[in-house]
């Protein structure tokens, strides 16, 4: 990614916001990516397309938030058998909501992760999820 595109995001959002999209998994950000398309097609059947668009990044993480905290009580149950015990270790690790002020990352930092994301997962994949989020 060029520094000219990484400023145009960077100018265009909260830094919070880049900073907690940079702080995800690559499963946690496929499943904001899940959430986002079936709340696209649901609004495209219902015909109220612009009702998506109220569904920012804030707002789905604070979804896939509510959503794991659903999947920890359903998988409790499992901790009393042996051998289960990841399926909470991956429940506890997740990243969804836990953006405090005190975890944003400057904006060096920022151009750095959006620089090794796009290494990750290619240029074509990072400006898609970029603009599919609303950057």
């Amino acid at each position: 990614m060029e520094v000219k595109e990484m400023n145009e995001i960077l100018s265009k959002n909260r830094v919070e916001d880049v900073s907690c999209l940079c702080s995800l998994s690559e499963s946690e950000v496929d499943m904001l990516i899940s959430l986002k398309l079936l709340i696209l097609q649901r609004a495209k059947v219902i015909g109220h397309e612009e009702l998506a668009n109220k569904f920012d990044l804030k707002t789905l993480r604070a979804l896939g938030f509510i959503l794991m905290e659903h999947l920890k009580e359903k998988v409790k149950d499992l901790s009393l058998f042996p051998g289960s015990a990841e399926p909470l270790a991956f429940v506890a690790g997740c990243n969804l909501l836990k953006c405090d002020n005190d975890d944003i990352l400057t904006v060096e930092k920022l151009k750095t992760c959006l620089h090794i994301d796009l290494k990750r997962y290619g240029k074509a994949a990072k400006v898609s999820l970029l603009l599919f989020f609303g950057f």
